[in-house]
């Protein structure tokens, strides 16, 4: 059974958007949550650019790991049970 009890809110901050028109009104005619949109597009982009990050990061580890999977790999293909 989940709990009843929602998460507390994070606190928000006002702020001022530059949006094109038509995006706007197509938006407000949809009824649209223009801050809950945001705040979704927002985490969506941020952890896209943590995923960029963190491959850029290890991206000398991936490879030595990628290497040593090609090397050593086929010794183990025939010990598969699955």
């Amino acid at each position: 059974m989940s709990d009843p009890t929602p998460p507390p809110a994070r606190p928000r901050r006002a702020t001022n958007l530059t949006v094109r028109g038509d995006l706007l009104a197509a938006a407000r005619e949809a009824g649209i949550n223009l801050s809950a949109t945001l705040e979704r597009a927002l985490e969506e982009e941020l952890a896209a650019v943590k995923r960029r990050q963190w491959r850029r990061e290890h991206a000398e580890a991936i490879e030595a790991y990628n290497e040593y999977v090609g090397q050593h790999a086929p010794a183990f293909q025939g010990a598969r049970t699955f």
